[in-house]
């Protein structure tokens, strides 16, 4: 089996949103090259006595996808049949969008063929089940441990760290959503990508979920993880748009109605998003939001975007390099 690879020169702080990014148009299983030293953890997992030198971090970042090939040269993304040119054009165009927001670095991407790699099964080696506190993440090929049977069990497959739950910024969303939810609180996602923070605000007690998205691929990852998970998909309202830009969007979505808003995105995303996002919560509402790295003032431009919003911050969690901060609409 052949495979073409797109790989893609960028910068370490744009790794995990690129590839999320990508996910969402059907590319999966991404390499990541860099020179980021391992954390503590990272080396409590190598087995071996002596860890290898490595070279100073440049900051430089390469992300390759592998995308099956045809006899015919077409290749097989999600099912369908693109082209090369096709599928470079709509990484290309992604990343313009992406970069309204944020640095991509270089951006170049090389283009290059392999052979008898299934990359896409090679995720089993990786992804194995892990707990959030008591929740039990666990994907398909694996079994629910007689100990966690009649506790909370989350199913979903593995296509980006975002997705499954395994990055830090979807475990400080998720703490805090079990943290201020009520019975049958009414939750807006915004930027939901696979729904789980839905999902789970779902499996703890949410009476209804509504999520918005601008890729189109969110709405059936979003049902397909409904289905694993065996939740009534009209417990769970998905919308494709831009809350920001599009006000029959924000019509839709409905004013004042929410308990909880959650948003784990970009810091600079939010600083434009919390204005808005203000009329949907309900007073006494909250909004959660993560995907703000700890560095270069992202917080605070976050809490200041907040403060100036109108709304209260009671509360700013972190793990890792990154930060949740979460305000309260008095």
């Amino acid at each position: 089996m052949k495979w073409t690879a797109f790989r893609i020169k960028t910068i370490t702080e744009a790794e995990d949103i690129l590839i999320s990014t990508l996910y969402d148009i059907g590319l999966e299983g991404a390499q990541i090259e860099d020179k980021v030293p391992l954390s503590a953890s990272d080396k409590e997992r190598m087995f071996v006595d002596i860890l290898p030198d490595t070279p100073e971090d440049d900051g430089i970042a390469y992300v390759t996808f592998f995308v099956e090939t045809g006899a015919d040269g077409m290749l097989l993304l999600s099912g369908e049949k693109i082209t090369k040119q096709a599928l470079l054009a709509r990484i290309e165009e992604e990343m313009d969008d992406l970069r309204c927001f944020m640095d991509l670095g270089a951006g170049d991407i090389a283009l290059s063929e392999t052979e008898d790699i299934d990359w896409i099964n090679n995720w089993k080696q990786y992804f194995h089940q892990f707990y959030i506190d008591d929740l039990l993440v666990i994907p398909s090929w694996e079994n629910v441990p007689e100990e966690s049977r009649n506790g909370k069990v989350l199913h979903i497959d593995p296509g980006t760290a975002f997705g499954t739950g395994m990055h830090e910024t979807t475990q400080l969303c998720i703490r805090q959503v079990r943290k201020y939810m009520e019975e049958n609180a009414q939750i807006l996602d915004v930027g939901t990508g696979s729904g789980i923070l839905g999902i789970i605000a779902l499996m703890y007690g949410a009476g209804h979920v509504t999520g918005t998205d601008i890729d189109p691929c969110a709405e059936q990852a979003v049902a397909e993880n409904l289905t694993a998970n065996g939740i009534d998909p009209a417990r769970f309202e998905m919308m494709i748009g831009n809350l920001i830009t599009e006000e029959p969007v924000r019509e839709r979505v409905g004013f004042e109605r929410f308990d909880i808003v959650t948003a784990n995105i970009l810091a600079d995303v939010l600083v434009m998003l919390t204005p808005v996002i203000v009329r949907h919560m309900k007073q006494g509402g909250y909004y959660i939001t993560s995907g703000i790295i700890n560095e270069n003032h992202k917080e605070q431009d976050v809490k200041d975007a907040m403060l100036a919003a109108g709304l209260e911050i009671v509360e700013t969690t972190y793990q890792g390099e990154w930060v949740s901060v979460t305000g309260r609409k008095g």
